[in-house]
């Protein structure tokens, strides 16, 4: 399991702008806003919340298509949901145009027919766009369309989708699907108590296994199969389950975003309320995002930015369907950790060395336990065996009253927060015994007890009845998963502890930067490096001291106004790579070299049929670190910020961290800290350490344009940024930009 690492958000001092809490909603179509609560993009900052009450509780429900002929399909649909209707007290209505009942219950011959109010309509129609036409005159809230052949199609269905969406979007009905399928209306088990799992899927089939959790003991509360997403889409769902007191955690599997911005917005909602959101996302390969956008016709994305754009907002991903259950699982019932360290507990040295390899190569804190404490677990354990963490009891002591005097005495350390056993395999009437005083510990404290239960059977009392019985002792049958899962409990509860939201800070108006970048722009057009220095100068990035020329006399005597030695440049809008093409020459030191360097560069210039604005005659800049930072945009989350070593390095080792904007400065030095060359900011082979403040500045402005920009800016690219040593601040050599 891939275990997420958070970082909390901070206010960037240095660009602050007037924080927005949570402002009072306004209900609109069964969806909350914040009026008027938008960034300088004129985007929301704030997630719209529907109120699905009525679709998950509805107090009347239409079955459009409903049948009760033997051997159709629509007739088992019917019944299965004649029989939800009942368990949550609604009331059932058919619709069928030729039929006086169905299943002995009064039909109405069409929607139109409808006398009373109702909740939800449930179309089991091969075509949903006449009958959702004919639903806009009606008061009904929500529909469900079962029916395929939509954008996981191709163009065709795509564009049929979008016809479906267009008729939902004035009807003023909120719609589940197409390709959706029963799921919502499964039977949840109602004797199970605590915190609950909510689910998301796109595919009905991946989220059984989370569902027959139940069976397990594990309470869940809601299924929203989503399908293609024509109306609600997996956000909608986020939003509404993170304000929900009963959903502990909730557990999606996502093929596809319909929309990064709803996603993030969700994410961050349900980050407020403290409520952990776990995804398996799929698309990381070429075949995964082909496949999926195939099933249910959505954008998988750059796995890279939605990778990134999860982790900024809490949101844990997670690759499998059984991590995806251990984890969620964990994430809803645990209680708030009382302090970050783990301690492995075991019966075997060799299974306590393993699993304390493992978790501490996943980011684990193993803290050695205090001398006192290992003296006091001694009185038990002998001597021989080492009680510093993890913790070896030999296997005797756990056979008799000593083995919960262990437990209870390493859980009193107050440097614990998590105790994980891993038992390898059943050996009663030992494991039988450990196990119960591990569950009997759990109830009577209020940290976290975590059982690894290695056996392949499954069947074995222990952990059918002890431990599975137990609601506060979390049971895996995987080392990885439990590592996992334990990761992401703290990290998760560290990354919500005083959890401030990015779009919190995100600008409302523009800065003056905006405005005189703004009239640098050209629509369509790609910037020569000239003008996109300006376009940094314009917020503050600072660039080396140039003059742009026309001519040899006039090179010469710039670089007398910049200093020798200088760097000679050809500059257009054409010319993205210079070096190639010869059309860099450094090191110049003599108004003889300024004279031939011009020429030749403009020499080159028209043999290659390039369109020159000048030559640059530049400041040379002392060495430091290369760096690049970038925009791009994404095709789900927009503008994106990137940084990485720069020059060469940056094509042969893509050694990158991207963010999605808005994020403040503590954001911006996670990105330095996941590049794999950070070591080189910090000083190497003698090099004075880098201006790694100057660095994130920088971040922080190209973050601040990307937001401003937004409409304008297709792409930017700072490469090299060199970084000079601390205190020398950080400088633009070159620059491309690409307006929209």
């Amino acid at each position: 399991m891939l275990g997420s690492t958070h970082g909390t958000f901070t206010t960037d001092l240095r660009a602050r702008v007037v924080a927005c809490g949570e402002s009072p909603r306004t209900a609109v179509h069964g969806v909350t806003a914040a009026p008027g609560d938008q960034d300088v993009s004129g985007r929301p900052l704030h997630a719209p919340v529907p109120d699905l009450d009525r679709f998950f509780r509805p107090e009347s429900v239409a079955v459009v298509g409903a049948s009760d002929a033997e051997g159709r399909p629509n007739t088992g649909i019917t019944r299965q949901l004649i029989a939800w209707a009942e368990r949550v007290g609604a009331r059932l209505v058919p619709v069928h145009p030729t039929r006086a009942s169905v299943f002995g219950i009064d039909c109405v011959p069409s929607v139109g027919a409808l006398t009373e109010p109702v909740d939800l309509a449930v179309l089991l129609v091969a075509d949903p766009l006449p009958v959702i036409e004919e639903l806009a005159g009606t008061k009904v809230r929500f529909a469900v369309a079962f029916a395929s052949g939509f954008a996981e199609t191709g163009e065709a269905g795509a564009a049929a989708q979008e016809r479906l969406a267009a008729a939902v979007r004035g009807s003023g009905i909120r719609l589940l699907g197409p390709n959706t399928n029963l799921n919502a209306f499964e039977r949840f088990r109602e004797d199970l108590e605590g915190p609950a799992v909510a689910l998301i899927t796109q595919s009905g089939h991946q989220g059984r296994p989370v569902f027959t959790l139940q069976e397990l003991g594990v309470r869940l509360s809601h299924w929203a199969p989503t399908g293609n997403e024509a109306d609600l889409e997996t956000s909608d769902f986020i939003s509404y389950f993170a304000g929900r007191p009963e959903v502990g955690a909730i557990a999606c599997y996502v093929e596809g975003l319909k929309d990064g911005r709803s996603f993030l917005l969700a994410a961050d909602r349900a980050a407020r309320h403290g409520v952990p959101v776990v995804a398996v996302k799929v698309g990381r390969t070429e075949t995964g995002a082909r496949t999926a956008a195939s099933h249910t016709g959505k954008l998988t994305g750059a796995d890279q930015v939605v990778d990134a754009a999860m982790r900024q907002y809490g949101v844990i991903r997670v690759d499998g369907l059984d991590q995806l259950q251990d984890t969620a699982t964990l994430l809803a019932r645990a209680r708030r950790p009382l302090a970050d360290g783990v301690v492995v507990y075991s019966i075997s040295g060799g299974t306590g060395a393993h699993f304390a390899d493992l978790a501490t190569a996943a980011g684990l804190a193993l803290p050695a336990l205090p001398a006192a404490k290992q003296d006091e677990l001694h009185q038990w354990i002998p001597e021989y065996l080492s009680v510093s963490n993890p913790v070896d009891n030999g296997g005797h002591p756990v056979g008799d009253w000593r083995g919960r005097k262990i437990i209870d005495a390493i859980l009193a350390d107050p440097s614990v927060g998590v105790l994980v056993c891993p038992i390898t395999g059943p050996f009663p009437p030992m494991s039988d015994k450990l196990a119960q005083d591990l569950v009997e510990a759990a109830e009577a404290t209020d940290k976290l007890v975590c059982v690894v239960w290695g056996s392949p059977v499954g069947t074995e009392d222990a952990y059918r009845t002890t431990l599975l019985g137990s609601s506060r002792v979390a049971t895996f049958r995987t080392f990885a998963n439990c590592i996992g899962a334990v990761k992401a409990y703290l990290d998760h509860h560290r990354f919500t502890t005083g959890y401030r939201s990015p779009f919190d800070e995100a600008p409302r108006t523009p800065s003056p930067s905006f405005r005189k970048a703004q009239a640098l722009m050209r629509p369509g057009r790609r910037l020569s490096e000239h003008a996109a220095k300006q376009l940094l100068r314009a917020y503050g990035i600072r660039v080396p001291r140039e003059q742009l020329v026309t001519s040899a006399a006039a090179a010469v005597r710039a670089a007398g106004l910049v200093g020798y030695p200088v760097v000679m440049k050809a500059s257009g809008a054409q010319l993205a790579h210079k070096t190639e093409l010869g059309l860099v020459k450094v090191g110049l030191t003599s108004a003889s070299q300024v004279r031939d360097a011009y020429r030749e560069l403009t020499d080159i210039a028209r043999f290659e049929s390039i369109d020159l604005d000048g030559v640059l005659v530049c400041q040379m800049v002392g060495r430091g670190v290369e760096m690049v930072v970038g925009v791009t945009r994404d095709e789900l989350f927009g503008p994106t910020v990137t940084v990485g070593l720069g020059g060469v390095l940056v094509e042969v080792l893509n050694d990158t961290a991207v963010r999605v904007p808005p994020f403040g400065e503590r954001e911006a030095r996670s990105m330095l800290a996941e590049l794999r060359g950070r070591a080189l900011l910090d000083g190497v082979r003698g090099a004075p350490p880098a201006d790694v403040d100057a660095l994130v500045e920088v971040v922080l402005r190209v973050q601040r344009m990307a937001l401003e920009l937004d409409g304008d800016l297709a792409e930017l690219d700072i490469n090299p940024l060199m970084v000079l040593p601390r205190g020398q601040g950080a400088v633009a050599l070159d620059a491309l930009a690409v307006c929209r």
